[in-house]
């Protein structure tokens, strides 16, 4: 994987290819894993740093290579050998890996690209069988042997994609003009001509680019000639253009001042932004932005036309740094300062404390939504189950605090987060016992739609990169595609217009190389439909257990579930459909750790026809004997009270007792043989004269006795 190779392809450094045919030209900084079984040696010119790995053990192969900087470094770019690949993770730390493990006495280099020179890059080795064989640090020293030409840095500085243009195009004798090109050597000295006359000498920035502010010689010659950009190893690019006499240059009666309209005070990432404003007629206006720092981030020139107006319409880059910018805008005599502030544009900013836990750790989030709305957190494992779900009431400040829990027998790997409010979603990633690595996912806002509508589809993938997006319509046809760049935070937002949709169910599916995700939405679907049937795949659940809701009803009908507890609280409502069967089911579901124990209820619900059917919830064995009251129900013959449990001695009698509020013992007797897995249930008709009020009902087996209250109305 590139990560990006321009810096490569400028000749910013001696090629991989080159270092490795003459590696014995260079002086290296060397350090070696405390068991010597890894040798790792850096050589480094300005913010290039080629390191090699050479495998000292007799036994073990190595297929995984992990890099890391210190704080206040980080990496811009890599290059890797064939054969290998490199992940960028969110954290910074990149991964090299190989189908091809690495065998004793063998070597492998890798190309990197930082933000600061010589960096010391720490690095980590891991065999075969994922066992680290070693760990070091490299201390990056300056390349020797090979001194680039004078003026000419660390290479040429024109190549054939190098290209450049004037403005405006159709300069006068003796009038201003800008000179601007891309694609040139980074940092390279150049030389402009206009024919066989030098007429300045200039340096490109980091990436190649230019623009300066030049003037054609009151002495030149109208006509055709070739303008021309040298560099010191004397290659060249060259445009012909036709120069006009000096009488053919604009003139205005009156001078037009240099005006910019209003800028908005805030921008996001990928919003667009039009300005307008006056200056000469037929100059330039140039804009130079600014970070808080003083560094440029772009050049911009707008022509002026001739009746001294201007517009420029841009839009924000997708990896524009947060924070103030400034932009100096100019036309050559005159210059406006404006600044604006390039905020984020999500409504969501939750973060975790750290982004690598252990199993049985409480992954902890800190941060801020949209105020007095429900924030929905769901999570799911590295198989892609959900595992924990949770509602939160944001408060009228905003600000979001939550945990959620994790166990020692989790599996390791990334887990994902989604962070929903109305249609609003962010999308978090979370290592356990690993860093987490990047995923490719897709979330869309709704489960249906009405045709004509937009659907949000909510991304998340590695930063910058490009996505393929079909979507498939209900007869497993194509039915609509597109290609998605990623921000540099590896988020994306897609917008799909649903006009010319039918009724049916999508799919919509994101490729990116070999890896692939999906998810599915429906447009037109209706409620009201005939009989449901809704059922579970058992009837006795504990705490935390996942629920696999499946049922019936007529096709292609959308339908709500709703999961309720003992009190009569719901704990948890979703959305489904049916499919062109009739059929539906719904993984999703789960027990709270917390479950109250008791009878809760599953309702299917479509339009005017709804089923309910009841589950049980247990504690744990290692609770005990557990007693509760599942259901009260009047009657011709008196009040009905069920009362059921589990934790008993298996195949044995459980009697019970009530008792009045007062301790008075008023029923007893009452016995029933518990089942081959410890669970029992009794019925008691309570006659008509029973006084209300509230009673205690005390069970025993020949080891247990718990006790419950409830209260008889």
């Amino acid at each position: 994987m590139l990560i990006n190779m321009h810096w490569y392809l400028k000749g910013v450094v001696l090629s991989l290819i080159f270092v490795i045919s003459f590696v014995s030209l260079f002086s290296f900084s060397e350090i070696h894993a405390a068991v010597n079984d890894v040798t790792a040696k850096s050589i480094g010119f300005e913010k290039t740093t080629i390191i090699e790995f050479k495998n000292n053990d007799g036994s073990s192969n190595f297929d995984t290579i992990r890099m890391w900087l210190g704080a206040d470094s980080s990496f811009k770019s890599f290059k890797t050998e064939k054969g290998w690949i490199g992940e960028k993770t969110p954290a910074g730390v990149i991964v090299f890996t190989t189908t091809k493990p690495l065998k004793p006495g063998e070597m492998v280099k890798f190309g990197i690209k930082t933000d600061n020179p010589k960096p010391g890059i720490n690095w980590k080795v891991i065999d075969v069988n994922e066992k680290q064989i070693g760990t070091g640090k490299t201390l990056v020293t300056d390349s020797v042997g090979v001194e680039p030409e004078e003026g000419s840095k660390n290479g040429p500085g024109i190549s054939d994609s190098s290209s450049f243009r004037l403005i405006p195009e159709k300069p006068n004798v003796g009038s201003s003009m800008r000179v601007t090109g891309d694609n040139f050597g980074a940092n390279q000295k150049l030389d402009f001509y206009i024919g066989s006359k030098k007429i300045a000498s200039f340096e490109t920035d980091d990436n190649g680019h230019f623009m300066i502010t030049s003037k054609v010689p009151e002495d030149q010659n109208p006509g055709r000639i070739d303008f021309i950009i040298k560099d010191s190893l004397k290659n060249e690019k060259s445009i012909s253009l036709r120069i006009g006499d000096e009488g053919d240059r604009v003139t205005s009666e009156k001078e037009i001042p240099l005006t910019i309209s209003a800028t908005p005070p805030i921008v996001y990432r990928g919003d667009t932004v039009k300005v307008t404003g006056t200056g000469m007629p037929g100059s330039t206006v140039t804009a130079t932005v600014k970070d808080p720092d003083g560094n440029v981030i772009t050049t911009i020139a707008v022509d002026v036309d001739l009746k001294g107006n201007w517009e420029y319409e841009g839009v924000v880059a997708p990896d524009a740094p947060f924070g103030k910018q400034t932009a100096e805008i100019t036309d050559g005599t005159n210059t406006i300062v404006r600044t604006w502030t390039v905020e984020s544009s999500k409504v969501i900013k939750v973060n975790p404390s750290k982004i690598k836990y252990e199993p049985g750790d409480i992954i902890v989030f800190n941060g801020t939504a949209l105020p007095n709305q429900e924030l929905e957190i769901l999570v799911e494992d590295p198989q892609g189950t959900e595992f924990y779900s949770d509602s939160l009431n944001v408060g009228a400040s905003g600000i979001v605090s939550f945990e959620v829990p994790t166990e020692q027998s989790f599996n390791e790997g990334t887990y994902v987060i989604f962070l929903t409010q109305g249609d609003q979603t962010e999308i978090i990633l979370i290592g356990l016992g690993e860093l987490p690595v990047e995923q490719l996912i897709v979330k869309i806002d709704k489960l249906n739609y009405v045709a004509g509508s937009k659907a949000i589809i909510e991304i998340q993938g590695p930063a910058s990169s490009t996505i393929s997006l079909l979507i498939i319509d209900p007869s497993d046809k194509n039915k609509f595609s597109d290609s998605i760049t990623l921000l540099s935070d590896g988020s994306a937002q897609y917008e799909l217009d649903l006009s010319g949709y039918g009724s049916g169910v999508y799919s919509v599916v994101l490729t990116r190389g070999n890896a692939q995700t999906s998810d599915i939405f429906s447009v037109g679907l209706q409620t009201g439909s005939g009989e449901i049937n809704v059922r579970t795949t058992k009837d006795t659940y504990q705490r935390g257990e996942s629920i696999l809701i499946l049922g019936s009803s007529s096709d292609n009908i959308l339908l709500t579930l709703t999961l309720t507890d003992p009190d009569n609280n719901v704990k948890k409502t979703k959305e489904t459909f049916t499919n062109s069967d009739g059929v539906f089911s719904e993984s999703s579901f789960r027990i709270p750790k917390d479950a109250k124990i008791g009878t809760w209820s599953i309702n299917a619900k479509s339009g005017p026809n709804f089923d309910t059917i009841e589950i049980t919830v247990i504690g744990a064995d290692e609770e005990g004997m557990v007693l509760f009251v599942k259901d009260i129900v009047p009657s011709a013959a008196g009040k009905i009270i069920t009362f059921s449990g589990h934790g008993a001695v298996l195949s044995q009698w459980v009697t019970f007792e009530i008792f009045s509020d007062n301790g008075e013992v008023v029923v007893e007797g009452l016995r029933v043989l518990s089942t081959g897995v410890g669970e029992f249930q009794i019925t008691w008709i309570v006659p008509k004269d029973f006084a209300p009020g509230k009673y205690t009902i005390k069970a025993s087996d020949i080891k247990n006795e718990v006790e419950t209250t409830f209260d008889l109305k």
